[in-house]
């Protein structure tokens, strides 16, 4: 029973590896959706993208790159949507993704922000965030590289209906 057991997990773990990747290499049928800079997004279905060779098994919202830790060099920042340990049901996260030796790694894969996250964007050398409140306000705010991930900056707007709080995000 043990062996039957054991030979059905490795051949259902073998069979999934080959569908997802062909030596560590994101496989042929897929789709570019995005190129900036060093960083190429491409997706094979709703549920699965690579971020060059980085495999990323959840739906994306956002591609975006720009120097988020001041180094000079360009990182890669995702938005996908997942849950997490701390916070089990899905919702938008985002992922920075560091270049080393031509391939992506990385450098932050946070959880939260701080308010519920609807959109980001780079901008001045900051991640804007557009956010919403439990208590159906929406809020924009401003987050910069602290040593090991995202720290608040600022408000830009708080406390704002949903149409305010995009107007200024867009701005």
């Amino acid at each position: 029973m043990r062996i039957r057991l054991l030979i059905c997990l490795l051949a259902g773990i073998m069979g999934i590896s080959r569908v997802i990747s062909q030596n560590g290499k994101p496989p042929q049928n897929n789709t570019v959706i995005a190129t900036q800079g060093n960083f190429t997004l491409r997706k094979v279905h709703d549920s699965l993208y690579w971020l060059n060779d980085w495999r990323l098994p959840y739906p994306v919202y956002q591609f975006q790159t720009g120097d988020v830790d001041g180094d000079g060099s360009e990182d890669a920042m995702v938005g996908v949507i997942k849950s997490t340990r701390f916070y089990p049901e899905k919702a938008r996260r985002l992922f920075i993704f560091k270049q080393v030796n031509g391939k992506a790694r990385a450098l932050w894969m946070g959880s939260k922000l701080g308010g519920i996250l609807e959109d980001f964007r780079f901008i001045n050398g900051k991640i804007r965030a557009l956010e919403s409140t439990t208590d159906s306000l929406y809020v924009v705010s401003d987050y910069k590289w602290d040593k090991f991930g995202m720290a608040f900056d600022q408000f830009i707007i708080k406390g704002v209906d949903q149409e305010t709080a995009i107007k200024t995000f867009s701005q």
